[in-house]
């Protein structure tokens, strides 16, 4: 299998997205595990800033944040993996209800509706399985950048993503499938 073969099965691995959207759902549980993420907007919005850490970067230095804890190494800049693809609503890959629909037939996620507003939160199962996935040094990065992410963009979801627009303009730009560049 060559690099392109093995990046294009890498974003095709529903487990590694269902897994980092699992760290991203426990930064924000809180403590007592019961914290949600208000918003499929805002899981998208948290999840690009997650997925793509060298956007993070920039969106921390926006905020007058600290980027010390993100450790962005030179291939998370510079790689074709790192960069953020313009889907249909911008950072929002139409994959997403699959990937929790996946995450709550497999018990691991709560989603609960308030009015139009869908609540995403973990299951105690959902719970354990991201500390499992948080042991393991491949998502080391992504646990402490979605902690980061809880103390510095825990904004509702319309602030959310009026900071992201705000903070990317290219992404309204973009034609469909086009790569941010960095």
């Amino acid at each position: 299998m060559d690099f392109v073969e093995a990046l294009a099965e890498l974003e095709t691995n529903d487990d590694l997205h269902e897994a980092r959207l699992l760290v991203l759902l426990d930064a924000f549980a809180g403590k007592d595990g019961q914290g949600e993420i208000e918003g499929l907007t805002k899981v998208a919005k948290l999840d690009f800033l997650l997925r793509y850490p060298a956007l993070l970067e920039k969106a921390l230095l926006v905020r007058h944040a600290s980027i010390k804890a993100l450790d962005v190494k030179p291939h998370e800049r510079n790689s074709v993996e790192s960069k953020m693809v313009r889907y249909r609503f911008g950072p929002w890959d139409h994959r997403y209800r699959r990937f929790l629909n996946l995450l709550m037939g497999k018990e691991l996620i709560t989603i609960r509706f308030e009015g139009r507003t869908v609540n995403v939160g973990l299951t105690p199962k959902g719970k354990e399985k991201s500390a499992e996935v948080r042991s393991q040094p491949e998502f080391e990065d992504f646990a402490r950048r979605a902690r980061v992410l809880k103390s510095h963009l825990d904004l509702g979801a319309t602030h959310l993503m009026r900071f992201v627009y705000s903070t990317f303009p290219e992404l309204e730009s973009l034609r469909m499938n086009e790569g941010i560049s960095l």
